[in-house]
């Protein structure tokens, strides 16, 4: 199942998804198989942040080759969340975590609630 992107999108330089802390994300270290979790473990560099992501442009270095467990559109599946429900659900995820990096009242954030509000006036 991938997310019904009606109004959730990524957004350019944001990065805050590449923060992989174990201790902070421990809900989603819980649904991954062993396999993912070997990845995902071997990913995370001793400042908690991903060893692929770019500090300076707050991108991805692997995007087009990332794992499963790093694509939004994949994780509602991962969580066991309903195909109707994925969109909502990867724009919570993603408002958490940046939220969680950036702060409350970040640019990233806004940012990010600009992008949602486009694509609902441009989607219905």
């Amino acid at each position: 199942m991938k997310v019904v992107a009606k109004h959730w999108q990524c957004i350019k330089s944001c990065g805050a998804c590449c923060r992989l802390a174990p201790e902070e994300r421990p809900e989603a270290l819980e649904v991954l198989n062993q396999e993912q979790l070997q990845t995902y473990l071997k990913m995370v560099q001793s400042d908690g942040w991903c060893r692929h992501y770019d500090s300076v442009t707050k991108d991805c270095r692997i995007y087009e080759t990332r794992p499963d467990f790093c694509r939004v559109e994949l994780m509602p599946a991962l969580f066991g969340i309903e195909e109707k429900d994925s969109d909502m659900f990867a724009i919570n995820c993603c408002r958490q975590q940046i939220r969680s990096i950036y702060g409350g009242k970040s640019k990233v954030l806004r940012r990010f609630e600009s992008s949602i509000r486009k694509a609902k006036k441009n989607n219905g």
